[in-house]
This record gives C-alpha cells, sequence and structure tokens, in this order.
C-alpha cells in the first residue's frame, strides 16, 4: 500500500492495458480515476473490492479534458500521478483511408497525452507528482500497417524527455515503452489462440506481458522509490524481439545460444 493517500488518473483505464494499470494502482492504496469515451462493461475494481472511479471524457477535447482533471483534483484535493495510456490504432497501410485518419491516429496517439498533461500540471506541481507516458516499440522501430502509431508514439517518447526537463524538479516524466500485451482484444492482432501462442514463442521471455505487468511497471514509476528517475524509458518488452537473421543465417548455426550464428572469429 505504498501509494496509500495518492490520487491518479489513469487514462484509457477501462480495459486492456489501461484496466491492468488502474487495478495496479488500487492494489498499491491510491485512489484512481478512469476515463474513457465510453464506461466499462463492469467496474474496474481491484481484489479488495476498491473501484476506480470513472468518467466519459473524449481526450480530443481540450476543453472537457481540463474539465475532467480539475474535477479528480477538487473532488480528492490533489492529483499526484497522471498515466497517459490511451491510444491505440487500426491496422491500416499509409496509402488507405487518406491522411486525415492517419492524422487523427496521431492527434489520440501524441497530441491528446499532451493536452492532458498540460492540464495536468498546475496540481501535478503542487503535489510534486509524475507522468507516466504509456509508450509502445512500435516508436522504435519500423511500423508498416500502423506507420501513424509508430510516428506518434517516437513523439511522446521525445515529449516525455523535454517536458522532465521543462518540468523538473517538481514534477517527473518517464515513458513504459511496451511490447506485445495479452489483453481481450489480443486475438484483433495476433489471430486465434495458436496464433496468440505463435507471437509469444518469439519473445525471449517466452510469453506476451500480462496488464499487470505494466501496472507494476508504472505503480513503481509513480512511488517514492523512483524519486531520482526522470526522463526514462523503461522497456517493458520481455526481452524485445529476436533478430531474423539469426533463423534465417545457414552458417555457425547452435554456436551462438543455439539459434543463430556465431560472431566472426578474433
Amino acid at each position: 500500500m505504498e501509494l496509500k493517500g495518492r490520487v491518479v488518473v489513469v487514462t484509457g483505464g477501462t480495459r486492456g492495458v489501461g484496466a491492468g494499470i488502474a487495478r495496479s494502482f488500487l492494489a498499491a492504496g491510491a485512489e484512481v480515476a478512469v476515463c474513457a469515451r465510453r464506461p466499462p462493461d463492469r467496474p474496474v475494481e481491484e481484489e479488495g473490492g476498491r473501484e476506480a472511479a470513472f468518467t466519459a471524457v473524449d481526450l480530443r477535447d481540450p476543453a472537457a479534458v481540463g474539465e475532467f482533471l480539475d474535477g479528480v483534483a477538487g473532488r480528492y484535493g490533489r492529483l499526484d500521478c497522471l498515466v497517459n495510456n490511451a491510444g491505440g490504432t487500426p491496422y491500416r497501410l499509409l496509402g488507405e483511408g487518406g491522411p486525415e485518419r492517419h492524422a487523427r491516429v496521431v492527434a489520440l496517439n501524441l497530441v491528446a497525452p499532451l493536452t492532458a498533461s498540460l492540464a495536468a500540471y498546475p496540481w501535478l506541481r503542487a503535489s510534486r507528482g509524475s507522468v507516466v507516458m504509456i509508450g509502445s516499440v512500435s516508436g522504435t522501430r519500423p511500423s508498416p500497417g500502423t506507420a501513424a502509431y509508430g510516428a506518434a508514439k517516437a513523439g511522446l517518447e521525445n515529449l516525455a524527455r523535454s517536458m522532465a526537463v521543462e518540468w523538473a524538479p517538481e514534477v517527473r516524466v518517464n515513458s513504459l515503452v511496451l511490447g506485445m500485451v495479452r489483453t481481450e482484444l489480443a486475438h484483433l492482432h495476433y489471430g486465434d489462440g495458436a496464433g496468440v501462442a505463435a507471437v509469444a514463442a518469439t519473445v525471449p521471455l517466452g510469453r506476451l506481458a500480462e496488464p499487470a505487468d505494466v501496472g507494476e511497471a508504472a505503480v513503481f514509476l509513480a512511488s517514492d522509490r523512483a524519486a531520482y528517475v526522470s526522463g526514462a524509458s523503461l522497456l517493458v518488452h520481455g526481452g524485445g524481439e529476436r533478430p531474423a537473421f539469426l533463423a534465417a543465417a545457414t552458417a555457425n548455426r547452435g554456436e551462438a545460444g543455439g539459434d543463430g550464428p556465431a560472431g566472426p572469429p578474433r
């Protein structure tokens, strides 16, 4: 219960990764408020029965965002952490749909976190709190089919580092850079059970992340244990991805960890 008495907002906190983050903060003792455009099918709660408060908000509406965050801080008397989790994208090649659809992806995944952070800043400065950006490995590697999303996530990581410098020492800002996560929507990205298992086998740790894995990392960054951590990007990706050349090479197989070529002779 290391965050007892703290107040946390998780955007997009009604399902998937966001709900996992919210539950982790609840379990750590925090008061949690979540927002999304639509209410969850059931309240977001942790095992002890404590629930997150829900408000319907369109994060692309700056006035609504400001009203929501001021309302949370006014209700609890403070705001200690903003987790910018809301985001996502459909699979869409760059040549499909037109630029306005790609622009909407950027608006949700980059502009909306900036809008929320600016609205939360006065409250976070008063509490010497923190911002946690939920990024993606899509922002650090090519993202065919989700190029606008990858570009937005790359921008989000840079935004976090700039905010960390501008807002120090009152407000810490960090990023969680996520790999693949098993959520209720995993089948839309990876297919049926066999597809999910096959994708999980490509991760060095042998599985997809669970939302709780992300939540525990977010709690750490918001806690006093991370008091000297700001402007950092914490990779939560199970070790990343095995380089494709390891499986493709025909020389020295089995001499470098059993699955690829060894390095050149010295």
